[in-house]
């Protein structure tokens, strides 16, 4: 019969140290694994938080969410929605790009500076916004309705042009014949309107956003936050209130008051400044 050994129960056989070493060590990684990966997803989420703030508070009523309501009370709505979105994406990646290259600076630098601009973006828009009259969206609503007329206009004799050099419907052969070059004429149309609607949509948008708060505010977030989750952020900033614009925003403008949501921006602008300057450069 077999007898357990003293020494074997108060002595039990000692593991590899290899092993034991191996064991250690595949913990610990998978502990710093997950460190990492928490701080990356909290990085992205408060990225795409402050982004997404941002811009809520710095587009609804700008001229840019003028010029898409305007326009989507006269063409297709999907239409003005793409056009603008385009030219929101397209400026959001321009941006983060720029603030990419920006991030190259010390940073130190790129913090105490980026935190200057938002305190300076802040004063200046509670500055803009406490001397603004109550119907300063109003007047800015009838501006951007003028100008597009004036661009209506333009786009209609550019779409007759087309539509009358596609066929001569009365030279055709037959009934039949000149029906199906009527329906190829008002298709052909169709098509080059839309084409138009898409592209003013597009520059109009591009133009009215460039050098405007949101890019700069978009640039400063690019430069010191995850450049993923300012980048989705800003472009859902976007979609949004695009697609307020275009659903509603004639009954929006008629009730927004561009001066209490300039004083929020600001507002917004100076809370970031100041979780900056406690968080510090090393967060």
């Amino acid at each position: 019969m077999d007898m357990f050994q003293p020494d074997e129960v108060l002595h039990p056989p000692e593991m590899p140290s290899g092993e034991h070493g191996n064991i250690t060590m595949l913990n610990g990684t998978a502990g710093n694994e997950g460190g990492v990966g928490g701080l990356v997803e909290a990085g992205f989420l408060h990225a795409f938080l402050a982004a997404f703030g941002v811009i809520i508070v710095t587009e609804l009523g700008d001229k840019t969410f003028f010029i898409s309501c305007i326009m989507a009370m006269k063409y297709n709505r999907f239409v003005v929605f793409g056009g603008t979105m385009a030219a929101m994406f397209t400026m959001t990646i321009l941006s983060v790009l720029l603030g990419a290259a920006v991030s190259i600076v010390p940073r130190e630098y790129v913090h105490y500076g980026s935190t200057a601009l938002f305190v300076i973006f802040g004063l200046k828009m509670l500055r803009d916004g406490y001397k603004m009259k109550p119907e300063e969206g109003q007047e800015e609503f009838n501006e951007v309705d003028s100008e597009l007329k004036r661009r209506d206009e333009e786009l209609d004799v550019e779409t007759q042009a087309q539509g009358q050099g596609t066929v001569d419907v009365e030279a055709a052969a037959s009934e039949e014949e000149r029906k199906r070059q009527q329906e190829e004429a008002k298709r052909k149309k169709e098509r080059w309107l839309l084409y138009k609607v898409f592209l003013q949509a597009f520059t109009l948008c591009f133009l009215a956003e460039w050098g405007d708060r949101s890019q700069f505010a978009t640039i400063i977030l690019a430069a010191r936050q995850d450049k993923y989750g300012v980048t989705i952020g800003a472009t859902t900033g976007h979609a949004v209130c695009t697609l307020i614009a275009v659903i509603g925003g004639r009954l929006l403008a008629m009730k927004l008051s561009v001066k209490t949501v300039t004083i929020i921006g600001g507002v917004v602008f100076l809370i970031f400044a100041v979780i900056a300057l406690i968080m510090g450069p090393s967060t």
